[in-house]
């Protein structure tokens, strides 16, 4: 006879143990080599987790490494220019991030003369530290039996259960699972296995390793459509000359990338001709197709110009980069 579950938890005792076990096994043999995995580091824990929030994997490694270069402890990232900071984040995009990495150094600095906290509620206490990410690194560098539930937890354990579970029942369920002996191997695993298992669509189930114990086996019915993406146009100018190029800087009150530097941005030209190249850009729901035009800026704007040398120095808007690493400046 079954085990019967109990009322907080998708799996009986026994079930829990064996989900437990397959996960850890499969992920000592198939995690990904990372490069914050390589120790236990709270200072590069917290990096990747702040750099990974909305971000692809793949696009987080070489700014991870980057940063690092630049900031390789708490100490000089504190120290640091809010702008150096920028320009080393520039291509992460969601910016405030930075900001709040930034001045949560400088609070570790300050007024924890440079030890990090060991517990989740007290990572909470800081600057741009959510829920999520404080249970993250409490449990990966410090080993506290915090369970952590993010979009790949969260689709882990939905299927499992076959439930459209959320907000605390969720992070119960996530508590009730994890393995309080190993917590920061078990919850990355967790991680590992909703990013290249069970994935969002078409998900692996043939090679998951708890395949038996999950009741959906596949995809959730979706209960909602997802938002249409809107499509926009947009154009700019590049200015260069004499190995410079013209850049203005966003205003430090903008409601987004505030102090970022851009290329001016321009009314679609009236007189034909075509543009020097075109590109495409994508930010939440709205795919942007941006033209670039070479040519000066019109007189009206108050920029600067910017020497090709300094460009990695400088904090520029993610489009930004794009549009001067598609035109070999960068």
């Amino acid at each position: 006879m079954k085990t019967p579950r109990s009322a907080q938890s998708f799996l009986s005792i026994p079930e829990q143990r064996r989900f437990r076990n397959k996960l850890l096994a499969w992920y000592e043999a198939h995690r990904r080599d990372l490069p914050w995995r390589l120790n236990r580091d709270p200072y590069r824990v917290w990096l990747s987790e702040i750099m990974l929030q909305q971000t692809r994997v793949a696009a987080v490694i070489e700014h991870y490494q980057e940063f690092l270069r630049r900031f390789p402890t708490v100490e000089k990232l504190a120290a640091a220019r809010e702008a150096s900071v920028l320009a080393a984040w520039s291509g992460l995009g969601y910016y405030r991030r930075a900001r709040m990495l930034h001045g949560a150094a400088k609070v570790v600095v300050r007024q924890y003369e440079g030890k990090f906290p060991r517990t989740a509620d007290a990572w909470r206490a800081l600057p741009g530290v959510g829920r999520y990410t404080a249970a993250a690194i409490a449990s990966i560098a410090f080993e506290e039996p915090v369970a952590v539930v993010d979009g790949n937890v969260e689709r882990v354990l939905q299927r499992v259960s076959g439930k459209r579970v959320a907000g605390e029942e969720l992070w119960q369920a996530a508590n009730d699972l994890l393995d309080a002996k190993r917590p920061g191997d078990f919850n990355q695993a967790m991680m590992e296995l909703g990013a290249v298992v069970c994935t969002p669509r078409a998900p692996a189930c043939l090679t998951c390793p708890v395949v038996e114990l999950c009741v959906t086996r596949g995809e959730l019915v979706p209960t909602a459509k997802p938002p249409r993406q809107k499509k926009q146009e947009i154009h700019y100018s590049l200015h260069h000359r004499d190995g410079e190029v013209f850049l203005l800087r966003r205003p430090p009150d903008a409601s987004l990338m505030s102090g970022m530097w851009e290329l001016p941005e321009v009314a679609s030209p009236n007189g034909g001709g075509s543009p020097s190249f075109t590109l495409r850009h994508s930010i939440t729901v709205t795919d942007y197709t941006v033209r670039v035009w070479r040519g000066a800026a019109p007189s009206s704007v108050d920029g600067k110009w910017i020497p090709l040398e300094r460009l990695r120095q400088v904090a520029l808007t993610g489009l930004a980069r794009k549009i001067l690493q598609k035109a070999e400046m960068l």
